[in-house]
């Protein structure tokens, strides 16, 4: 998959220009480490969001999580295939499984994002540490 069109944040979210609008979604890593996911909870339609804030959350037999914007904006449209099946999340997180699609109150936001190498880079160096803190416990919200 060409992921050049992608830039993604810290908190396992990724963001990819569509028009005017971006499209936010998770990343294949976040989908894999929450396991089968059964519940989507998204904002609606007309909700602000702030860069590193909450914007919905997923429950998977493993935990719920909460998700993180990785773009400031206005959200214009909302997945709802996933009320129904949650699934999609787990099978095909950068197509089917967006989540949400936002008008950026700032976009050059989008330039501030990790490419695809970097968000690679930053996996790699976060399994290499050895380290098993409380930080790694929680990989999808930001720290408040």
């Amino acid at each position: 998959m060409d992921f050049s069109e992608y830039r993604f944040s810290e908190a396992h979210t990724w963001a990819k220009r569509d028009g005017d609008q971006m499209v936010i979604g998770i990343t294949q890593y976040a989908a894999d480490e929450l396991g089968d996911i059964i519940f989507v909870e998204l904002p609606d339609v007309g909700t602000s969001l702030a860069a590193d804030e909450g914007l919905g959350s997923v429950e998977s037999a493993k935990a719920v999580e909460d998700l993180v914007s990785p773009l400031t904006g206005e959200v214009t449209r909302c997945n709802e295939e996933l009320f129904d099946a949650p699934e999609i999340l787990n099978e095909d997180p950068y197509g089917e499984g967006w989540l949400v699609a936002v008008e950026p109150s700032d976009k050059n936001e989008f330039d501030s994002l990790l490419s695809y190498d970097h968000y690679m880079a930053m996996l790699e160096e976060s399994a290499g540490d050895g380290e098993d803190d409380e930080e790694d416990d929680n990989l999808y919200t930001s720290e408040q």
